[in-house]
């Protein structure tokens, strides 16, 4: 049983969530913390998320996930106890590879070992582009100067970074992400990197498309606050994060990003915005 005091104190920090009809969920760091064995369920996320599908509220997962393809990520997150179906997922990969198509665009990828199935069927034999993700392992000195060689060898260099995080958190501590990696190459060859994924607009937009609502109409709950909270609020989405995952103290006090509201974990934020809808 959560605590009355506790419950309260969320309910009071979250008036943000009055009105809203849908809500977008970050994954890493709110329903699980990546690491050996593909990870653990955050205390109280799995019925935190199943009260939320009950509830009537229109539920999207939004997540910068490269390591796996979605359907492998979708059924790792299912063996933790998450009901959780693929069409609700949102990755930068499958929208990555529009992109790809509607350009014509052959990429040489930097990328995790198993998210490389997400590229069947794209030409890659002359890479006109480059494509970052979190390679883990494979950002190696050798694997990246061979992505700045590809980049600085074309006329028109095009980087693409899925997602642009600095860290993320496992079991065994925090972890270097793709946008550490993504700033070296943009550094090296004087180019923008295009991000896909979040905190990039396009990629939240695409979200509140599928959800059939307005911004003002949508809370996204994240611990990421540049790329989840930052991210969802430049596009008029309220932006709560959770004290988990990569949350630090430090975040509270951000130069220039402020959360609508902070809260303990996924469970206390789901208790306000149930609260808030009855």
């Amino acid at each position: 049983m959560r605590s009355g005091v506790r419950c309260m104190a969320a309910v009071s920090s979250m008036e943000c969530v009055k009105g809203v009809k849908g809500v977008i969920l970050d994954m890493c760091g709110v329903l699980y913390d990546s690491g050996e064995g593909g990870g653990i369920p955050i205390q109280g996320s799995i019925e935190a998320v199943k009260r939320l599908m009950d509830s009537g509220l229109i539920l999207r997962f939004c997540t910068n996930e490269t390591q796996n393809t979605r359907e492998k990520f979708v059924q790792k997150l299912r063996r933790m106890g998450f009901d959780i179906s693929v069409s609700d997922v949102f990755s930068p990969a499958p929208a990555l590879m529009r992109i790809l198509r509607e350009r014509g665009l052959q990429p040489h990828l930097l990328v995790h070992d198993d998210l490389i199935p997400e590229f069947d069927g794209i030409e890659m034999n002359s890479p006109n582009c480059v494509v970052i993700g979190d390679a883990a392992d494979r950002f190696s000195y050798e694997n990246l100067n061979e992505a700045f060689r590809v980049l600085i060898g074309l006329k028109k260099p095009i980087l693409f970074s899925l997602g642009q995080g600095r860290y993320y958190k496992e079991t065994d501590g925090l972890k270097l992400d793709v946008g550490v990696f993504m700033k070296a190459l943009e550094y090296a060859c004087d180019v923008q990197a295009e991000v896909v994924g979040k905190p990039s607009p396009e990629f939240f937009q695409s979200v509140l498309r599928d959800m059939n609502l307005q911004p003002h109409e949508v809370v996204m709950v994240g611990d990421d606050l540049v790329n989840d909270v930052g991210g969802a609020q430049r596009c008029g989405i309220k932006g709560v994060q959770v004290r988990t995952g990569k949350y630090r103290p430090s975040d509270e006090d951000h130069p220039s990003v402020k959360a609508d509201a902070y809260v303990d974990d996924l469970a206390a934020a789901v208790d306000a915005i149930l609260t808030q809808k009855h």
